[in-house]
């Protein structure tokens, strides 16, 4: 298991560059519950595990109109 600050994406910029989407498409999924995202302080900070998780499943559907 990874440690958190190795695991920990700042920011849906990040976070997309991991997925391999664009950033409006993350915050849309994260908006919507799709992904599991933590918010802290206006910020947005994801953890590749989880990522990698929801989209391996296919718990994560995105949608065409996103």
């Amino acid at each position: 298991m990874q440690a958190l600050s190795e695991d920990l994406l700042d920011g849906a910029a990040a976070a997309a560059a991991y997925i391999g989407l664009k950033p409006r498409t993350i915050y849309r999924l994260a908006e919507i519950n799709e992904i599991p995202v933590i918010r802290k302080g206006g910020k947005l900070f994801f953890r590749e595990s989880e990522l990698d998780k929801a989209f391996a499943s296919g718990a994560t559907d995105v949608p065409s109109q996103i």
